[in-house]
């Protein structure tokens, strides 16, 4: 597996560097947000562990770059700041995750891990519920009338959906596959993003819905 680690801290990027390779990776290594589009244009990574303060261009400018030209390589964000709208702001602009530094090596490589293992999966499947369809490697919900391309987290919410249709999925399952254990997110999050998803089966004339079972999670059902 292929990864490409972002670091301008030269001392932390060796560091880094030699445990990704020594836990099976191969990695190439940029210092700089212009040097790292560079090497994301030839393509070819299974994922990004990027900083987000670096010399010449930022992280979330890069991200952002990468999602506009459709590239959705998983991007884990490395930062020193613990201000919640840094972590905001990454996730909007389509960070599959976030590590704050200092961070342990065993949670890196398990943030690694599951970002990569979530896009392996996403690459090689669409999801079919009913007469919607969730393509996994566009992030685009549809249906014989239209399509909507999904947020980062509206998809992660519909895919837990879709992948288990018939299961009610609590809001602390949401809370800890969508946003992670350390998230400051209220939980009431949930419920705004469910009520995004509901509006955009309704726009695609979806013979699904989203069904609520009061303190004890959400499921799909075929409507009647």
């Amino acid at each position: 597996m292929k990864l490409l680690l972002v670091e301008d801290e030269r001392a932390l990027s060796r560091a880094v560097t030699v445990i990704l390779k020594k836990n099976n990776y191969t990695v190439d290594t940029a210092y700089d947000g212009v040097e790292a589009l560079e090497y994301l244009e030839a393509g070819g990574y299974d994922g990004v562990v990027m900083d987000i303060m670096m010399p010449k261009m930022d992280g979330i400018t890069v991200l952002t770059r990468m999602r506009e030209r459709g590239d959705r390589t998983p991007v884990l964000l490395l930062t020193a700041k613990a201000e919640i709208d840094d972590k905001v702001q990454g996730l909007d602009k389509g960070a599959n995750d976030y590590l704050t530094k200092p961070f342990a090596v065993k949670e890196l490589l398990a943030r690694i891990r599951a970002m990569t293992r979530t896009q392996t999966a996403q690459a090689n499947s669409k999801l079919q519920v009913g007469n919607i369809t969730l393509d996994s490697a566009t992030f685009e919900l549809s249906s014989p009338t239209g399509s909507f391309r999904l947020a980062n987290k509206e998809f992660q919410v519909m895919e837990l959906l879709m992948r288990s249709p018939t299961t009610l999925i609590s809001t602390e399952r949401f809370m800890e596959q969508v946003w992670g254990y350390d998230s400051e997110a209220e939980v009431n999050v949930v419920w705004v993003y469910i009520s995004y998803l509901r509006k955009k089966l309704a726009a695609l004339h979806a013979d699904i819905q989203i069904k609520a079972t009061r303190n004890v999670g959400y499921c799909l059902e075929e409507l009647t």
